[in-house]
């Protein structure tokens, strides 16, 4: 179809009324040139559908759950590339163009390098190690602003339904058809987790997690770990 738009960016959703008017404001220029934004809530309690939704070019409802959100914002996408992005992220200059430059016949998935924004020393450091660790092992985060093809999505039948980890096993299906497109421009994420629970801390349970899930650990288990640490 004519108006079919090239991208699609998702995002999901749950008590983001701080940051989604932000948020959807700044992709108003890539909306004005085509792209649709796709939010997707899973029950918030606050106002974050009634903010997104004369920002958004859709709004739906899906269960809960970030992965059981993306395929639901998958479905409802009509882009013929598909970025999905957090709520707290914010995307570097020319997005679209950057992205339909690096899906090709070589790559048909990819991410930006991230950085952490917020005060503590340790954020530039800890964003540092993610990009060097995703570019020598092809496995990227949510954080980094995941993109792909619609066939390379349907090809790795969408996001597993696991309540943690779903980026990195999406990775390990993606890397299947293509080794990523490893973008140096920069996502800027929210550093509020690593501040608020410790950067420290938080970075030694991340690995602690990662270390365990590469060993074979349920994803179920490791989420239940990772709300009790929490």
């Amino acid at each position: 179809m004519a108006d079919t738009p090239r991208l699609s960016i998702i995002i999901p959703t749950l008590d983001e009324e701080a940051t989604i008017e932000d948020l959807l404001s700044r992709l108003r220029e890539l909306r004005v040139g085509g792209a649709e934004t796709v939010v997707v809530d899973g029950g918030s309690l606050d106002d974050t559908v009634a903010l997104a939704s004369p920002l958004a070019s859709r709004v739906i409802v899906s269960e809960p759950g970030r992965s059981r959100q993306m395929n639901a914002g998958a479905r409802e996408a009509r882009g013929r590339q598909l970025l999905f992005l957090h709520a707290d992220t914010r995307l570097p200059r020319g997005t679209e163009r950057l992205i339909a430059s690096a899906l090709s016949a070589e790559h048909c998935w990819g991410r930006f390098d991230v950085r952490l924004e917020g005060r503590h020393p340790l954020l530039p450091v800890i964003a540092g190690a993610m990009n060097l660790r995703s570019r020598l092992t092809g496995i990227a985060t949510g954080d980094q602003g995941l993109f792909m093809t619609r066939e390379a999505f349907d090809a790795a039948g969408g996001f597993p339904d696991q309540p943690l980890m779903e980026d990195i096993e999406m990775s390990r299906r993606l890397k299947r058809q293509s080794p990523p497109a490893c973008l140096r421009a920069r996502v800027t994420t929210s550093g509020r987790r690593w501040e608020r629970d410790g950067a420290w801390r938080t970075l030694l349970l991340m690995w602690r997690l990662r270390w365990r899930y590469w060993r074979g650990a349920s994803a179920d288990d490791l989420a239940r770990a990772y709300r009790h640490v929490r």
